[in-house]
This record gives structure tokens, C-alpha cells and sequence, in this order.
């Protein structure tokens, strides 16, 4: 079982990574492994909807010169996932949105009915608002939402001031441990009848007529 957490923030080794290091050290304490992977600082194309992703059959995003493809690739290997980004204006960066908004599109179906996290660190405010952010991102996309003890969220201005969050170190561990039950859960019902549920057919409608 692995765990892939994708860090979205633009600085490597920040507060967002240090929550994620305490996930993934409580993943480790409990029989997971983890890898973190940095989305970087550099331009990050958006999404346009071409659909170029699903025609070529392979799911994977033709726009593929910024490392979003590539990663995209990992996610669909992994057993589950955490989502981190910093908050920048009472949202996560755009960066952060244009990958998730192509990853999504292009390789959501391998990701779906697995269990996933969203976190979020901020020197003070605006983490409500991003972590509901990147909770639709999975809310649509038939995922299973970490459950934690709190909003999972962190503070701090430097990853020190994040350490000192105790009730922010907790929350993170504790989405560890609930993540390493439910892969366990589900792993144990691989080959049976639970293993995935009655699939629902999507039907998409339109308000103009």
C-alpha cells in the first residue's frame, strides 16, 4: 500500500511539506508507505477542456512540458492520496488549481473510490475557505474523504511555527492513522463483493432548454 501526497505549495520544503512529513511519519508508524512529490514554482498550464486526454486512450494530459502529466501518471499507481497546498488570498494558488483542474479531467476515473486528504497551512486565515477547495475536487469524483479530528489544517509562518501547532501536529497525525485504516479496510475486501460499490451511471443535464 502506498500513499502519494502531492505538495502544491510553491516552496519545497514549507509549512504544507512539514504537515505532509507528519503524515506521512504516522503512514510509516502504522505499516504505509508514502512519497511526497513537489509540483515546483514554475508556470503551470490550465486546463482547456480539450479532451485530448481521453481521445488519446491513454488519460494523460497532451500538455505535458510542466511535470503535471508526469505526475498524474504516479497518482494513478498510488493506493491513496493527500492533497496539500498553502493558502495564497483565501484559496490555494493558481499553480495548485491548474494541475488539480488537469488531473483530474485527464486521469480521474484511476483515482476514484480510493481514499484521499486535503490539508492546508496559512500563517493565519483563509484555510476554511481552501480546504473546501480542494475538497471538491474529490467530493465529485466518487473519492473517500480522510476523516480527522479537526478541519485539516496547520499554522505557522515557518515549519517551526508549524510544529508548535500541537493541535495541527495531531490533526495530521490523525489523518494518518485514518487513512492507513481505510486502506486496510479496503484492501482486506479486495475479491469480494465490497470492493467497489454499485456503480451509478452519470447523467449530465442542462438548464437551458
Amino acid at each position: 500500500m502506498k500513499v502519494v501526497m502531492l505538495n502544491c505549495s510553491p516552496h519545497k520544503n514549507g509549512c504544507t511539506y512539514t504537515a505532509l512529513s507528519i503524515i506521512a511519519e504516522e503512514l510509516k508508524n502504522q505499516g504505509v508507505d508514502s512519497e511526497i512529490i513537489w509540483l515546483g514554482n514554475g508556470p503551470v498550464r490550465g486546463c482547456i477542456g480539450c479532451g485530448g486526454c481521453r481521445k488519446s486512450g491513454k488519460d494523460r494530459c497532451i500538455f505535458g512540458d510542466d511535470g503535471v502529466a508526469d505526475i498524474a501518471e504516479k497518482l494513478k499507481e498510488a493506493d491513496g492520496y493527500v492533497f496539500g497546498a498553502a493558502v495564497h488570498y483565501a484559496s490555494p494558488n493558481g499553480a495548485a488549481l491548474a494541475a488539480l483542474d488537469r488531473i483530474f479531467y485527464s486521469a480521474g476515473k484511476h483515482l476514484q473510490f480510493k481514499p484521499a486528504a486535503s490539508v492546508v497551512s496559512a500563517r493565519r486565515a483563509g484555510t476554511t475557505a481552501s480546504y473546501d477547495v480542494l475538497n471538491k475536487y474529490m467530493g465529485i469524483n466518487n473519492m473517500l474523504i480522510v476523516p480527522s479530528t479537526y478541519w485539516n489544517m496547520v499554522h505557522g509562518y515557518t515549519p517551526e511555527d508549524v510544529m508548535k501547532d500541537r493541535e495541527g501536529v495531531s490533526i495530521m497525525r490523525a489523518i494518518g492513522s485514518n487513512m492507513a485504516w481505510l486502506l486496510k479496510l479496503l484492501a482486506s475486501a479486495k475479491g469480494t463483493e465490497l470492493e467497489r460499490p454499485v456503480i451509478i451511471p452519470k447523467e449530465m443535464t442542462n438548464f437551458i432548454r
